[in-house]
């Protein structure tokens, strides 16, 4: 399938700025800059009755979290809830380069979100990501109540690096028995141990995301090469994928990271799990939060909503 004409204007725009790419800047340049490209292809003003951004104690730290509430909820009401990691290669992005995703999952799926704010690299390298993103979770299932979300009901999700730290925490709960979660949005995951896939090759360059700034991405990250062989960073070399929960697995046809998405799907169903794959094959990666200028962004927003509702059991939004 061709390039959408959508993302191709955006790709013919990125070439005629010139902009230096993300792994010549240093990681605070990369993530002012990384924030900038958001909010020129975001939208604004995405309604949802509130969203609360909180500080909770884990362990030895405080970790800022984005609580996203659809509607305004009666006393003793619980609303299942969508845990969300947002991308950026470990290295950038933040809860609002992620907000206007959020606040449509949020209003689409009639659940709240909880957006994570975990430990980026190189400040934090791995395993820090993981460890916050698997400590919220666990305070989601502990606490969760307090800010109205259903414990019963959990989810989780995120894109890109946001979708490989899905992955992993669904492991991990699964390991260690606690919490059950309903559903694990993974939207165009990193999930491999080197980028040697076909489509890290094909799409190595003038795709929006550069092989050389998702090796710059891994080496701000990992600690040591021995760290690409930990489940922990890649999913796909976890022995036993068995008895995970449910998994929407979105990736982009345009993507050095689309066949990874694609292995790791497969993987999952050959461990005898329910999994929904979906290619939209005309786009490129990073689209899923480009709300303002992609139709397709709306159409996998919505999509990735439906996906909630059927694994939470909601009904559809009047507006909607």
């Amino acid at each position: 399938m061709a390039l959408d004409p959508q993302a191709q204007a955006i790709l013919d725009a990125v070439r005629k700025a010139a902009l230096p790419e993300l792994w010549q800047l240093t990681p605070d340049q990369a993530r002012e800059q990384y924030a900038l490209r958001v909010r020129r292809l975001d939208v604004r003003d995405e309604p949802v009755h509130s969203a609360e951004t909180l500080r909770i104690d884990v362990a030895d730290r405080a970790l800022r979290i984005r609580v996203y509430r659809p509607r305004e909820l009666m006393i003793g009401e619980h609303l299942p809830v969508l845990v969300w990691y947002h991308g950026g290669g470990f290295v950038i992005g933040d809860l609002d380069t992620h907000d206007s995703a959020c606040r449509r999952l949020s209003r689409l799926a009639q659940c709240l979100v909880v957006a994570v704010e975990y430990r980026l690299a190189p400040e934090h390298r791995f395993p820090s990501a993981v460890d916050d993103a698997m400590a919220a979770l666990r305070w989601v299932a502990l606490h969760g109540s307090r800010i109205g979300a259903d414990t019963a009901r959990i989810a989780v999700g995120g894109d890109s690096a946001g979708g490989n730290l899905a992955a992993v925490c669904a492991l991990l709960a699964r390991d260690e028995g606690f919490p059950s979660l309903g559903l694990q949005l993974l939207i165009y995951p990193a999930t491999a141990p080197e980028p040697e896939t076909a489509s890290h090759h094909a799409f190595a360059d003038g795709y929006l995301l550069t092989r050389n700034t998702i090796t710059w991405f891994y080496k701000q990250y990992l600690r040591s090469s021995r760290d690409t062989q930990d489940f922990r960073f890649a999913p796909l070399v976890a022995e036993d994928l068995s008895r995970l929960a449910p998994a929407f697995v979105l990736v982009a046809g345009y993507d050095p990271l689309r066949d990874e998405g694609v292995q790791y799907a497969a993987r999952l169903i050959e461990a005898g799990n329910r999994v929904t794959l979906v290619n939209y094959e005309g786009m490129i990666h990073g689209f899923f939060i480009m709300l303002g200028a992609l139709d397709a962004a709306r159409q996998a927003v919505e999509q990735s909503a439906a996906a909630l509702r059927q694994a939470f059991g909601t009904a559809a939004p009047r507006e909607s």
